[in-house]
């Protein structure tokens, strides 16, 4: 197995690459066009070929999808919740986590958890903010927090320096999650929903 994280400094954002190197096959997961080369020459110094993209939280999902014609990898998947995506003897499963996005999913491979803005939303580059915090907070009840405390988890961006946490570690530090009510964690998430 190959598994590759790509951090931009400048914006925080995080692209990740997994691969099974006996079948040469790779998903990408949030790849971003200004990354392409970077990406390709990760791509042939192992002889892969990418066989799907999928994005977390999907920004830009209302608008279509976008068109990643100098990119080295295929358009995003529309996956649903359940769907699993094959790479050789691997696989992705989708799960569906609205709310920082109205369109927000996380792919689970293995022990890792690769969850978008779920987790610090207020903290994300491309939309501050939080669409539907309601739909966020059951998210994280009801597809995130029942997983082992020990499952890794995958940021869309950096979160206050960090790359990658365990849900133990969320569960009990996270402003939301350690000591916030219900109510407490949604009035702090709509004070930063984004502005139509």
């Amino acid at each position: 197995m190959y598994f590759r994280m790509l951090h931009d400094d400048s914006s925080g954002l995080l692209t990740y690459l997994l691969a099974d190197l006996e079948a040469r096959e790779a998903v990408l997961i949030d790849p971003r066009p200004a990354d392409a080369s970077v990406i390709h020459a990760m791509l042939a110094e192992h002889g892969l070929r990418a066989v799907a993209t999928v994005e977390t939280d999907a920004h830009h999902a209302a608008a279509g999808p976008q068109p990643h014609r100098a990119a080295p990898w295929p358009a995003p998947a529309l996956l649903r919740d359940g769907d699993l995506l094959p790479f050789g003897a691997q696989h992705l499963r989708c799960l569906a986590t609205p709310g920082h996005t109205h369109h927000g999913r996380s792919y689970l491979w293995r022990d890792r958890l690769f969850c978008g803005g779920v987790l610090s939303p207020l903290q994300c580059p491309e939309a501050p903010g939080v669409e539907a915090p309601a739909q966020l907070w059951e998210s994280l009840m009801a597809r995130v927090l029942p997983h082992p405390p020990e499952t890794l988890l995958f940021p869309g961006h950096s979160c206050g320096g960090w790359t990658v946490s365990n849900l133990l570690t969320q569960r009990m530090h996270h402003p939301w999650l350690g000591t916030a009510s219900r109510d407490e964690a949604l009035h702090a998430m709509a004070l930063r929903r984004p502005t139509a």
